[in-house]
């Protein structure tokens, strides 16, 4: 009798529906971190097939900072409904006018840093002890620090040497009161990884990441949507350019690229060709060298 062989996406799914279901099983009240992008998308379609033929069984949590895509928003909406899921939101601009965080000034200014207290707080309101979010090994070096069952301690920080250990594929997701986990169930996946699942299981994405005529400005190594968010500096102009976004985040900090491929099968052999990183033309990593890890110890996704 022949034996059946996994192809790598149906392991990559399988280990990511067992995290999944292990989330469910250990903890008691856990949640989606949904973005709108492709990574977080993945996640809510690989938490429906884990609980086929139930509806998710946990909300999407999404943080609105205010300076979203207007196609996001409309993408989160409609797969909300599609799904028959539950939505919460959190929105940065409550804080701000809370007092809870400073709006940034300037030409470089951002609500990035500002909806980590957004978050924080939209997970304390809600009492969740664990948030399952699309975070990948591959993007960024911080995040290869990442353990499935990333451990946040009573405010929300993380410490890359506390992490525990996940020998055999066995998750530790004991904590004291307060403390809470992050759960990154694609891990292991690469960003091609994520498109070529995407093209099999034919999931739906925002337009943003497919190539449409769009008005620009070009800042320094990174291409921005021009928006109501973006005060040109005076070297600096618009432009209508051919792009397509490879990550999707803020309009002020979120660089496109220059692309003509219009379909799946385009993009992931763009993708395959490509020798920059998906986040390396995104403006709030480039601030410093340790940007990414900076934000994560302070409780960012």
């Amino acid at each position: 009798m022949k034996k059946y062989r996994l192809s790598h996406l149906e392991e990559l799914e399988a280990e990511s529906i067992y995290v999944i279901r292990e989330s469910f099983a250990q903890f008691q009240n856990p949640c989606i971190l949904f973005s709108g992008g492709k990574d977080s998308i993945v996640v809510t379609h690989l938490a429906a097939k884990a609980f086929f033929p139930a509806n998710i069984p946990f909300p999407l949590v999404h943080v609105d900072t205010g300076h979203n895509f207007p196609e996001t928003l409309e993408y989160r909406d409609n797969l909300v409904r599609n799904l028959s899921a539950r939505l919460l939101v959190g929105y940065v601009q409550d804080s701000i006018n809370q007092g809870k965080v400073p709006e940034e000034k300037g030409l470089n200014a951002s609500r990035n840093r500002a909806q980590t207290v957004t978050l924080l707080d939209t997970l304390a309101l809600h009492q969740f002890d664990a948030a399952l979010g699309g975070a990948r090994r591959d993007e960024e070096k911080s995040r290869a620090k990442e353990r499935f069952f990333s451990h946040r301690d009573e405010f929300g920080q993380w410490d890359p040497k506390n992490q525990r250990p996940e020998l055999w594929s066995l998750f530790n997701g004991r904590k004291q009161i307060g403390e809470h986990f992050r759960v990154f169930p694609i891990s292991n996946w690469t960003e091609l990884d994520i498109w070529q699942y995407i093209q099999q299981e034919n999931i739906p994405l925002p337009s943003l990441y497919f190539s449409h005529e769009r008005a620009c400005v070009r800042r320094g190594d990174a291409i921005l949507a021009m928006s109501e968010h973006i005060t040109l500096r005076e070297t600096e102009y618009v432009e209508n350019l051919q792009v397509r976004f490879r990550t999707i985040g803020d309009l002020t900090i979120t660089g496109a690229i220059e692309s003509s491929a219009s379909t799946t099968e385009q993009i992931i052999g763009e993708v395959a060709a490509s020798r920059q990183t998906e986040r390396g033309n995104r403006a709030d990593d480039q601030r410093s060298e340790t940007s990414m890890e900076d934000r994560k110890r302070e409780g960012y996704f």
